[in-house]
Order: C-alpha cells, then sequence, then structure tokens
C-alpha cells in the first residue's frame, strides 16, 4: 500500500494540525485491486496502526490526508487508470468519528468553522470523482465516519459490524458533514430520526450492521468471515452491469406524501427531545431544525447550514461539558477506576447464585449468565416464585430473539444456563452469590448469615442493596471480608453504572473480583465508601426531597415538578417519585433521615399517599396533561411558604452543591469526577451539563455555597 503525495488544495486547513501536535492519525492507504472483470478500483483503508482498543478517529491531520488522497484518485480517474474508488476501515472498526480531543481543542470560532469546512471539503470529493465510489463498511462507523460512507455512491455492509449511527446530538453537536442531508433521502425521514436523535437520545444506542443494511443504510450485506472478497466480488457486479442496485427505502422529499413524512418526523423529533431533555439541550434542536430546512434545499445549501450550526455548537459550554462527560469520564475515567486493586487479584467465577427470584432478582440471573456465560441458580421460598423468577428470564431471553437481538442457539445457551431452587444448598460450589431479597436490614443479615454456612470458604458474596450499610450486614459473619456491596441500576441490562461498596473488611481480592465482574458484565464501576444511599440514591433524594418539601409547603404541583427543566433532566422529580416507587423512595429516605435529619426530612404527606396506595402524584387525563387528582389532594396538607419556580430551582441547586461538598468531605469517592460519573452512568444525568458539579459550578452553586468550584 502507498500513501498518497503531498496536494496543495487543502493547505488552508493546515493550521488546524498545530493545534493538535499530537492526533494519532489514521493513515490513508491506498492499493489497486484487480477485480475479476479485470477493472481496478482503488482501495482506501484508513489505518491508525493501533487495534480495536484505539479505534481510528477523524482529526485534522486525517482529513487532510484522506482529502489529498481522494483528490489523487479522482486525477487517476480522469486519466482513465482506475475504474472505482473504495474506502473501508482495518479491524473492526472504518472510523469512530471525530477526534473529540481535536474538536474540543478548537476554541476559536475560525478554528471550529474551519474543522467543519474541512469535512466537507473531503467528503464533497466522492460524488465528483467521476468514477463510481464504494464504502466497504467493515466495522464502527460512527458520525464523521458513518457519514464518509454516506457521501460514497454504493455501500456494503458486514453482520459483525457493531456501533453505527450519528451520535451528534448525544455529544452536543450535528452531523456536520453531511448527514443530516443524505440519510433521510437515503433511508427514509423516520429511520434518519432515529438513528440522528432517537437513538442517541436513549443511552447513545448505534445499530449493527444488519440492522443498518435492513434500514437501507447498504446496499449489500455481507458475513464478516469474507466480507472485504464478497464486497470486492459484489462491486464488480455493479461496475459491469451484472448488477443493478435499487434502493427502496430511498425518498424524494419533493414529492407531497414524503414531504408529509418529513414533517411528522421532524415533528415526533421535537416532542421526544422535550421530553428527554426539557428543550434544555442545544444540539438535538438544531439537529431538527437542519433536517427540516433541508428537505428543500440542495447538499450545499445545507452544508451552509452544518458548518453554521458545528461553528456555533463547538464555542458553547454544553459541547465541552459533554466532551468532560463522555471523553474524560464514560471513555477514560470508567475505565480505569479509581481506588480499583491490581485485577490479578481476582478470583475466577464459574458459578454464580441469586437469593431471591423476583422482578429484580431475575434481571440480574439474566445479565449474569448472559455476560460471564456462566451457571446462574436462583432460589426463594417456594417453588412458585422460583419458576416464576425463571420464567422471567426465560421470558427477557425470548424478547430479545424476537427482536433479532441474539440467535436461537444464543438465546437456547442462555436459558439453559439459568434455574432455580427452593433449597439454598444449590450455592454450595457457587464463586459468587448476590442477594436481592427485601430491603430491610434484618432479613439481609439472616441471610448472609445462612449462606456462610454453606458457601465455599472462597465464594464471594455481594448484595444488591440501594441505600442499606453494608458494613453491618458483615458484622457477625465468620468472614466479613468476603463481602462487598454491588449495587445494580434499574433496568439492569441498560443502566451501564455499578456502584461497588466496600466495607471496613472486604479483602482486596474481594474488591478485584468485583471490578472485573463488572468489567465482564460490561458495566462500569465506581468505588463507593460504605455511606447511607452510596452516591446515586443520596444525591437523587436530596433534589426530590427539595421539591417535595416545597410542595409540602404550599409551592403549586406543576411549579414544583417544572423547577428543575432548565436542567434538562431525563424525568421530572414527580415522574422520578412514581418510577421509583413512593414506598421505596421513602425507605431510602427513612435511610438518609437516620444518618442525617437536617438534611434530609421525612414527608408526612407521601406516606398519607402510600398508607392510601396511591402510587402517583401526577394522575395522566385522557389527553396526556398531568394534575393531582381532588381525591389524593383531600389527604395532603400544605403549609403557606411557596416558592417560584426560579427559587426552588436555585434552593435545589444549592443543596446539591452542600451534599456533593460534604460526600467529598466524607470520602464516600475519591473525586467529583467519581460524582458526575455515577450520576451520568446510574442516573441518565445529562451530559450537556456535565453530569453535576461543572453544571454546580457554572451556575455558581458551588461558589454561593461552598466558597469554590469543584472545577478550576
Amino acid at each position: 500500500m502507498t500513501q498518497t503525495p503531498h496536494s496543495a488544495t487543502f493547505e488552508r486547513f493546515e493550521h488546524l494540525t498545530e493545534i493538535l501536535p499530537d492526533e494519532v492519525v489514521t493513515h490513508s492507504l491506498v492499493q489497486d485491486v484487480t477485480l475479476a472483470s479485470g477493472k481496478t478500483l482503488a482501495l482506501i483503508t484508513l489505518d491508525n496502526g493501533h487495534d480495536h482498543t484505539r479505534p481510528a478517529t477523524l482529526g485534522p491531520a486525517t482529513m487532510i490526508e484522506l482529502g489529498r488522497t481522494v483528490e489523487a484518485l479522482g486525477a487517476r480517474a480522469a486519466a482513465g487508470e482506475i475504474d472505482a474508488v473504495g474506502v473501508t476501515g482495518s479491524g473492526y472498526v472504518l472510523a469512530a468519528g471525530a477526534d473529540l480531543s481535536a474538536v474540543s481543542s478548537l476554541r476559536e470560532e475560525a478554528q471550529g468553522r474551519a474543522m467543519a469546512e474541512l469535512g466537507h471539503a473531503v467528503y464533497d470529493q466522492f460524488p465528483t470523482l467521476g468514477v463510481p465510489s464504494f464504502a466497504f463498511i467493515n466495522g464502527t462507523a460512527l458520525g464523521g465516519g458513518l457519514e464518509l460512507t454516506l457521501a460514497c455512491e454504493y455501500r456494503t455492509v458486514s453482520t459483525g459490524a457493531q456501533g453505527l449511527g450519528l451520535p451528534e446530538a448525544f455529544i452536543g453537536l450535528v452531523p456536520g458533514w453531511g448527514g443530516v442531508y443524505r440519510l433521510p433521502r437515503l433511508v427514509g425521514p423516520e429511520a434518519a430520526l432515529a438513528v440522528m436523535i432517537e437513538n442517541p437520545l436513549n443511552n447513545n444506542r448505534s445499530l449493527g450492521g444488519a440492522a443498518f443494511g435492513a434500514a437501507g443504510g447498504a446496499d449489500a450485506t455481507f458475513e464478516p468471515a469474507d466480507f472485504l472478497e464478497q464486497s470486492l466480488l459484489w462491486a464488480d457486479h455493479v461496475l459491469t452491469g451484472a448488477l443493478e442496485v435499487t434502493r427502496p427505502h430511498a425518498v424524494d422529499p419533493s414529492d407531497p406524501a414524503v414531504a408529509a413524512r418529513w414533517a411528522a418526523a421532524v415533528a415526533k423529533g421535537r416532542a421526544l427531545v422535550q421530553a428527554k431533555t426539557s428543550g434544555a439541550a442545544p444540539a438535538p434542536g438544531r439537529v431538527l431544525d437542519i433536517l427540516e430546512a433541508n428537505r428543500t434545499l440542495t447538499q450545499p445549501e445545507s452544508a451552509e447550514l452544518e458548518v453554521e450550526a458545528l461553528t456555533e455548537l463547538m464555542a458553547t459550554p454544553a459541547f465541552h461539558n459533554t466532551v468532560y462527560a463522555f471523553l474524560d469520564l464514560v471513555q477514560k475515567r470508567g475505565k480505569r477506576p479509581a481506588g480499583a486493586p491490581d485485577k490479578k487479584l481476582a478470583r475466577p467465577i464459574n458459578k454464580v447464585g441469586v437469593v431471591g427470584a423476583g422482578l429484580m432478582a431475575a434481571q440480574l440471573a439474566l445479565v449474569f449468565a448472559q455476560k460471564l456465560k456462566v451457571p446462574v441458580v436462583m432460589t426463594d421460598m417456594d417453588q412458585e416464585r422460583v419458576d416464576r423468577g425463571v420464567a422471567h428470564a426465560h421470558a427477557d431471553i425470548d424478547k430479545q430473539l424476537s427482536r433479532g437481538k441474539i440467535s436461537q442457539d444464543a438465546a437456547n445457551r442462555t436459558k439453559s444456563l439459568i434455574s432455580g431452587s427452593v433449597d439454598k444448598s444449590v450455592y454450595a460450589d457457587a464463586d459468587w452469590v448476590i442477594e436481592a431479597v427485601f430491603e430491610e436490614i434484618g432479613v439481609k443479615k439472616a441471610v448472609f448469615a445462612e449462606l456462610e454456612a454453606i458457601v465455599s470458604p472462597e465464594c464471594l458474596l455481594a448484595t444488591n442493596t440501594s441505600s442499606l450499610s453494608v458494613t453491618e450486614m458483615a458484622a457477625g459473619l465468620k468472614h466479613p471480608e468476603r463481602l462487598v456491596g454491588f449495587h445494580f441500576f434499574n433496568p439492569v441490562a441498560y443502566m451501564p453504572l455499578v456502584e461497588i461498596v466496600a466495607q471496613p473488611a472486604t479483602s482486596q481480592e474481594v474488591l478485584a473480583t468485583a471490578f472485573v465482574v463488572a468489567k465482564n458484565l460490561r458495566k462500569t464501576a465506581v468505588l463507593v465508601k460504605d455511606a447511607p444511599a452510596f452516591v446515586v440514591n443520596r444525591l437523587l433524594l436530596r433534589l426530590m426531597n427539595e421539591v417535595q418539601e416545597a410542595f409540602d409547603n404550599g409551592t403549586p404541583a406543576g411549579v414544583a415538578d417544572g423547577a428543575l427543566a432548565p436542567m434538562g433532566l431525563p424525568m421530572s422529580p414527580f415522574t422520578l417519585l412514581a418510577m421509583v416507587g413512593l414506598p421505596v423512595a421513602q425507605h431510602v429516605s427513612e435511610t438518609l433521615h437516620t444518618a442525617f435529619p437536617e438534611r434530609f426530612p421525612l414527608s408526612a404527606n407521601v406516606q398519607r399517599l402510600i398508607d392510601a396506595k396511591i402510587t402517583s402524584i401526577w394522575a395522566k387525563g385522557e389527553d396526556g396533561s398531568v394534575s393531582v387528582p381532588a381525591s389524593t389532594l383531600e389527604l395532603l396538607e400544605f403549609g403557606d411558604a411557596p416558592l417560584t419556580g426560579e427559587e426552588l430551582l436555585t434552593r435545589t441547586q444549592d443543596a446539591l452543591a452542600l451534599e456533593v461538598k460534604t460526600m467529598l468531605d466524607e470520602g464516600v469517592v475519591a473525586a467529583a469526577e467519581d460524582i458526575d460519573l455515577c450520576m451520568i452512568l446510574g442516573a441518565g444525568w445529562p451530559m450537556f451539563i456535565g453530569g453535576l458539579t461543572p453544571y454546580l459550578d457554572q451556575v455558581g452553586a458551588s461558589e454561593r455555597v461552598n466558597g469554590s468550584r469543584f472545577h478550576g
């Protein structure tokens, strides 16, 4: 393979490389491939020289080299030397999008504009090469990586490819290199909306190769074993005319029927953005603005909107907060957790026990069986409960199968790993047993005392408690060193955080094993001191208690529940309270009230609702509106000190700033970054506000309450 010689066309972008001199450059390596028909395809392979642990990204030096490579191939095409151009990646990655480190370094408006224009300057060459262009999507293609494939005339995709999407709305930008224009015309506005808005705002989901092909994103789909060979053969058939490519999902925006679909998709997107972020995140709305406008625009006109949006968004606090949250926390700190012992100390786990067979226990059993691929056995007090728990886990597997997420073989294997019993002696040969029983300290202590008489000396014991003292659970055990807190969040399959709670006696071997197990479960683990409600629940309850107290003191329900909308939280406090369950929230509040009575008062109104078996403050009307029913209001007692929404927002900000500072002083976690990581991954806290502590700094709460910022 050869690299392309220097060209003057892209010199106006060279200054960008000086801003990031340490960029890991993804090179554009060119190889002429003689196809079966005798035609020549110049194949560009994107390769940064690293394996999948450092996937190829698109920084300024990378893009300039790619631009010059494509420019040179255009000259070769004009000279009749080549018949087609193809682009693919190495290993399991085509390109994982723009280099966020590079983009976040572009602090000046002119620099941001230049980076936005660079992408268009490179990609806009593909449609004008003079010969057909092919993208062979071998693996991950995110953001600018996927936009590169959309700029090509034809696409194939590997069924083994994972991570295909346009996640820019998630990271505070827009798909600024042609994606907003090209994708809806290729797959239809509805599917494009899912890729650009729905998936990013749903924990940044992405598509696999088969799903992308089925949606119309690729013209052909091949198995990974011989993907490139089959793609080249397919391209040859296209070039010779032996194969005619049809695109049933492609649309013409000028068609009145398509225009109606386009408008409906935009409207759906705006409703989703409002529901997910309360309209507080700037990027998703800009994506929809461009999508709405470009239905009647040319591609160059749409490109002007994309460049303008990128230039503005790259300068916003929301984008830089997201880079901190996503790159510094999730991608870096989350993979190197503070306080984790050497993984070499970890013990092997070949069998798992789950005490309990309720819904949470069934979720735990499923995630352990699927990810660790070891036998998992649940126990409960009677066979009916056990059978129900196993059936629930099996039903989840069937649901995954019906949605095409797993194969029939994988479904059968996982089902065979999950069993149940009424006899805890089945744990005698287990290496790890986790309890998911009633959240009452006496019940949990009794469970562990019983287990200790059954399990082997090497077996680890774990509790999934959400707020209770792990230290107290360990008290009285013969071997307290093997007990660790391992707190999942609901739903277990989707929430990526595990709070690992070390009580004073927890051994380093047990702690190391807990971190390795979390990693093997594909969860992000944060080491947490054994303190009431740990991190996420303590902060959520502080927030919810401030809102509840304001409501109890006479603040109208709509004002109280809507006061935090500027934070862009995934759900309002009253909605969260109903989802968690009033009894569960009150139970955690009681734990916190016992420990910190001055900061966590108990709500008599919440207890009245629980006693009346009312599950939510709000009731939804037929038109979707919410209100507090008169029958509910009759049960409640209110004070005469209402707050405005602005007053409650400020009070809540200050309460959170104080609680975070208190937790850091107590050593609940190692640093403010761990607070943010927990809130992002355990509570769905918005990345565009940076998690929590950058937000508290930026709104002034940190200095109002603590006299200093959490971050410099």
